[in-house]
This record gives structure tokens, sequence and C-alpha cells, in this order.
């Protein structure tokens, strides 16, 4: 830096802890030939258009110049990993492996696609401010996102590694409890909380969001909880399912869920209906309530119907 003048290098040191593309540093006063000098006695180094400060560390200015040419970029996945000095295991031996050695960066779901090179993997995704931190100067995924990214990228095998390193975070072992008894047929909060109260009371894991053969037809109801051994369903009703502005149309709506219970019962099923304050207040009242009908269902003689799990509603996000 000795050929430059001192306001070149005055404002050259206000910026160099940031990566700058080569014609941000000409309108600092830097010709191309300066350039080349400068990164040949390592004072800059460059990559992906950008150049940055020789002195910081080689694999924090290779992540940072990459992120400077994919403006509003996160870090993530495996380069936010390395950077937080998290666990990791891949199989090299599997041909489909990912590019962890590749810069992985997260723009946000409005961006251009998802793009893969051999030098940087580029996601989309929502990023709350809660998931994100700076370190090293740069903006990366928190830890815990970090985690949940690579156990959505990795096979379960792989993605324990990772998980398995980050035990000793407090409440991470209730977190992975919970993980683990999460299943995305429940479609409401009192469906999710219901599931917890059947584990936690012993009862078997039902099927989600079943549909029955009538004959010649699959019945338009999906029943909430499908207990196929125990012929036993079970609905999670919310009153404000029966909410409505007219008296008439309240009418309408319970009736409707009558006639529904009959068609589910003229398959010679048991059927338990429970609301919040059986799930909340008092969760053992309807596991013993389950458990009864579990009794009778399994007491009937007649031919278990036909059933099936109904598709998930399509939902759009970026990955």
């Amino acid at each position: 830096m000795d050929r430059l003048g001192d306001e070149v290098r005055r404002r050259l040191r206000e910026v160099f802890a940031l990566p700058l593309s080569r014609r941000e540093l000409r309108e600092l006063g830097l010709s191309d030939n300066d350039l080349r000098r400068l990164a040949r006695n390592h004072h800059l180094q460059r990559g992906w258009n950008h150049y940055l400060d020789g002195e910081v560390e080689p694999g924090v200015a290779r992540i940072a110049c990459a992120q400077a040419a994919y403006p509003q970029s996160v870090v993530s996945h495996f380069s936010a990993a390395a950077l937080a000095d998290l666990r990791i295991w891949v199989d090299k031996a599997r041909h489909d492996r990912p590019q962890t050695d590749a810069v992985w960066l997260t723009r946000s779901p409005t961006a251009n696609r998802n793009q893969r090179r051999e030098d940087v993997v580029l996601r989309r995704a929502g990023l709350p401010d809660a998931n994100l931190v700076r370190q090293s100067g740069l903006l990366i995924t928190s830890r815990a996102r970090t985690v949940v990214d690579l156990a959505r990228e990795l096979p379960e095998r792989e993605a324990v590694v990772t998980i398995d390193s980050q035990y000793r975070w407090p409440g991470v072992r209730r977190a992975r409890r919970a993980v683990a008894t999460a299943d995305p047929g429940s479609e409401s909060a009192l469906e999710s909380i219901a599931r917890l109260a059947f584990v936690n009371g012993g009862l078997p894991a039902p099927i989600l969001q079943a549909q029955f053969w009538d004959g010649w037809r699959w019945m338009p109801e999906r029943v909430d909880f499908w207990w196929p051994t125990h012929r036993t369903i079970a609905e999670a009703d919310g009153l404000a399912k029966y909410e409505a502005d007219s008296a008439t149309e309240r009418r309408r709506r319970l009736r409707q869920s009558h006639e529904r219970d009959q068609r589910l019962s003229d398959l010679d099923l048991e059927i338990v209906h429970f609301g919040w304050e059986d799930a909340v207040v008092d969760s053992s009242k309807l596991v013993r309530r389950l458990s009864e009908a579990f009794t009778r269902g399994q007491r009937r003689t007649g031919e278990t119907p036909a059933w099936r799990t109904a598709p998930l509603p399509l939902t759009t996000h970026a990955a």
C-alpha cells in the first residue's frame, strides 16, 4: 500500500473490513494494477469479484465475499455451522451428499429460485430476526436455526450428529422430544395438544386425518384421530366451529355435524368428541374415555371399514 496516496490509504482503512467490488475500489482511487499488486502481496483477498482485507481469516473472507455478491443474503446451513463451530458429519460415500465446501446462503422467499453451484448454494426461506445473529461481522443464522436447517438437509443418521452435539443447550431435550412428537397432520392447536395428551396418557399413536370408504366412494369427512385396531374415532371440537352470525346458521352447522356423526356411526365405529377443557384442564378423563371406547370398539364384530390417510392440504413455502 506504500504507493497509494495518503487519502486513498485512509479511506481504505475505513472500509477494508467489508468486502468491496472492483467498481467500489476504483471509486476510492485504486487502479486495476493496484488491485492486482495488493492481491499479489496478500494485502487483499479476492472472491466472487469482491475484495477484502488480507488479514481476515481466509475461510471467513471467502464467506464474506460470497455474501456480498448476493445482497440481502444470510450465511446459513454448513457455512453457518462452520462459523459457529458446530459438529458436522456427512457420509462421503453418499453419492448425493451436499456440497459442504460451498458457501451456503439463504435469501428471502421472494428471491430467485434455489441455486446450486460448485462454489455457492442458495436457499430461500423466511428468516425472522430471532433466527439471526452477527458473527465475525457477518449476518448468519443462529445456532438453533442452523441445527434445524441441517436437520432438514441431511439424512437422519447424519443430522443427529449435529443435534446431539448441542444436547447441552438449556431445554434442548424438551425441544427434541417435542420435535419427535410433531406430526404435520395436526390441523389445529387443539389437535396438537390432544396428541401430546394421548402420548402422555399411554395411548397408542392415532392415524391423523383419515377418510373412509362407504362402499362406492371415499367419504368427504376426514376424522381428526383414528385407531384402526380399536375401531375408534376421536374428534377435536373447538366451539369456534359452531359459531355463526345467526341462529339459523348455527343450527345448520349443528345439524351438519350430527349428520356427519351418523354417517360415521353407520360404519360401526366408536366416536369420542372432546374440546379444549378435556385436553387441557384434565386430560386424564379424556384418556379414560378413549380407553373405554377402545374396549367397546374391540368388541364390535363387523368388518372394519376401508380407510386411507387423506392427502394433506398443499402449502407453499420455500426451503
